[in-house]
């Protein structure tokens, strides 16, 4: 299974970070939690610390959805 991406960050001068999504607005951040924010994408992987910030990311019931009824024949 592939993992997120599509996720780029900016941190601006004001020091507040400004997360997108495939071009379109996913979060801002300011203060302590841009700071932690930061720390985080510099020590793991930014596309998942970016999916999981922004709470864009799976949730573990894809498997039981695509074998739901109505879904089958997708």
């Amino acid at each position: 299974m592939a993992g997120p991406s599509g996720f780029r960050f900016e941190q601006r001068r004001d020091g507040s970070v400004l997360i997108t999504h495939r071009g379109r607005h996913a979060s801002t951040l300011r203060g302590a939690r841009a700071a932690e924010f930061i720390d985080e994408v510099a020590g793991g992987d930014a596309q998942l610390v970016m999916a999981r910030w922004t709470g864009n990311y799976k949730r573990g019931n894809e498997r039981a959805a695509r074998q739901h009824p109505r879904n089958r024949d997708r």
